[in-house]
């Protein structure tokens, strides 16, 4: 797990709101809307979840390493979570049902 970065993921949190969600499974569900950030800007969404070593700030550049943190905080929660956006266009943080 050495290498591992949460950047401003809070674990605790994120596992108490796993639980909550797969309370409100339907059985048909792919995924479950754990966190909205409520922004599509790429800036923002920096400085919301404190991705600082991010060397380009376009879109491309933000979303890739969110791909790699949802990766990392999928092994650290044992659950696989992805960042994606909403029909609304804003970025969301999803629990993916298997």
């Amino acid at each position: 797990m050495e290498g591992l970065k949460i950047y401003g993921v809070c674990l605790e949190r994120l596992r108490y709101q796993i639980q909550h969600a797969l309370k409100r499974v339907n059985g048909n569900e792919k995924r479950l809307l754990l966190e909205s950030y409520l922004t599509s800007d790429p800036e923002e969404i920096i400085d919301l979840l404190e991705l600082f070593d991010i060397t380009h700030k376009d879109m491309d550049s933000v979303m890739k390493k969110l791909q790699e943190l949802a990766g990392d905080v999928s092994l650290l929660v044992r659950k696989k979570v992805r960042f994606d956006f909403s029909e609304e266009g804003h970025l969301c943080l999803y629990l993916l049902l298997e």
